[in-house]
């Protein structure tokens, strides 16, 4: 299939391609869904939308469900499941195109899954992936700047998150029954014995953009937010779940619901707002609260997102996939809370011309909090990866940091590892962000180089014990 795509592509003049792009998108997408037999109208399917939290949150509702007995798949930036099988992401793409998506949900359908999280990014929607998914709960982590070279403002990024909840307006009703199967043909008989799946939005009411959200139609509005924080939407139209006495240390995070006490076994405050995302989610689906403890504290660690790499070394290491400025910032308040010496942070910026503003910022931010810099390739695309990282290095020596002291710039992402971890002494901190799991490095004229920080950085430390 693919290839009968590229040679049309190929055949047709690049000018009148791009005029024709959308529908092109539109029809594609139809057609994968009517090929595989329009799998997301056999499950309940939860849709996840935002700039940050997104990955974290679709792991961390899979986990619930799982854990209350239900059958789940996910597609998300860091991995895939079809209901039996988990795998990592290596298309280098959240929401995959090309029939991808709907042959997922198909897998998922034919292995029994109960339901399906679907990652839904901006750049999905623009080419119209959510358009023939049928979306029963749609949840919105929080919004910030990015992506914004591509839509063209902040405003029109918020624009483009909203066309899926105004989606969920055109998506068809369902009914499942006591073991929230979808039965098809409810109409037919009645819905007699069946439950209607309510159309439900969620929506994390800390972020400024929240009254945004909560103004799309849907049967069920659900908004979570910080006991006393002022941010508290008053209107009543929408239930409200509050979270409070949030506490953490180098161990994990400690927060409370609904006088229910969780302890999270991973790092970062900020898993507290992505575990309200699976809480609000869970008592959505009437979710038993032992079930939504059990399944959050069960989570030990999550691919690519403050995955710790030990292999016998006295100091630490860290990947992360943070490739934006809010994200880094966020990291750094986790760092803030371990036992460390020096922080070495190895990071880049992307290529393509994605956000070209932001790889400053990102070099500020390291050069500010870290004690040294390395600055290497990421995934350069059509650009020339020297020059992305002069970019970033440049937002370092803004910060103070001199080249050959406490900065250097080095093109090989290999060799820059390498270095950190020779650098790096007793109690110290290596940071390699920006692609966490991510399974190739992007270059020009569409190339992929297979590749995973989480490997070469095991192997280069093996090196240096051995």
């Amino acid at each position: 299939m693919d290839r009968i795509l590229n040679t049309i592509k190929n055949i047709i003049p690049v000018k009148l391609f791009k005029k024709i792009q959308p529908i092109y998108h539109f029809v594609l997408n139809y057609l994968a869904s009517l090929l595989y037999g329009r799998p997301s109208e056999k499950m309940i399917i939860i849709g996840i939308t935002g700039t940050t939290g997104k990955t974290t949150s679709v792991y961390m509702i899979a986990r619930v469900l799982k854990q209350a007995g239900y059958k789940v798949g996910y597609t998300s930036t860091a991995m895939f499941s079809d209901g039996n099988k988990e795998w990592l992401n290596d298309k280098k793409m959240t929401m995959v195109g090309r029939f991808f998506t709907q042959r997922l949900l198909s897998e998922m359908s034919k292995n029994g899954c109960h339901y399906a999280i679907v990652e839904t990014t901006s750049e999905g929607i623009s080419q119209f992936r959510h358009r023939f998914i049928n979306y029963d709960i749609l949840v919105f982590t929080g919004l910030y700047p990015e992506h914004i070279e591509s839509h063209g403002s902040f405003e029109k990024y918020k624009e483009a998150k909203g066309e899926l909840f105004a989606h969920l307006k055109r998506c068809k009703i369902k009914y499942a029954d006591d073991q929230v199967k979808i039965q098809r043909g409810a109409k037919d008989i009645g819905k007699i014995d069946l439950n209607r799946v309510k159309k439900t939005i969620i929506v994390n009411g800390e972020d400024d953009n929240s009254s945004y959200f909560l103004d799309f139609w849907a049967e069920r509005k659900i908004g979570y937010y910080e006991s006393g924080n002022k941010k508290d939407d008053n209107r009543e139209q929408f239930e409200k779940i509050y979270f409070s006495d949030i506490e953490s240390d180098s161990k994990g995070v400690v927060f409370a619901f609904n006088n229910n006490e969780v302890k999270l076994n991973i790092l970062g405050e900020f898993n507290v707002q992505n575990s309200m995302n699976a809480v609000s989610v869970a008592i959505a689906q009437k979710i038993e609260d032992k079930n939504i403890i059990k399944g959050l504290e069960g989570i030990k660690g999550i691919a690519g997102k403050l995955e710790k790499i030990d292999v016998g070394q006295d100091f630490i290491v860290i990947i992360d996939y943070a490739f934006e400025p809010n994200a880094l910032e966020k990291l750094y308040q986790v760092v803030e809370k371990l036992d460390y010496n020096k922080v070495i942070h190895v990071l880049g910026s992307t290529g393509g011309g994605r956000d070209v503003s932001r790889r400053g910022e990102l070099g500020k931010i390291a050069g500010e909090k870290a004690d040294k810099v390395i600055v290497t390739n990421e995934d350069p695309y059509d650009e020339d990866p020297e020059i992305i990282i002069a970019q970033v290095a440049s937002g370092a020596e803004y910060r103070g940091k001199k080249e050959g002291n406490n900065l250097y710039k080095i093109l090989d992402r290999r060799e820059a590892i390498s270095r950190a971890l020779h650098l790096a002494e007793k109690n110290d901190i290596v940071l390699i962000t920006g692609k966490g799991c991510e399974q190739a490095i992007c270059e020009a004229k569409g190339r992929k180089t297979r590749w995973d920080d989480r490997e070469v950085a095991r192997e280069e430390i093996d090196k240096l014990l051995n």
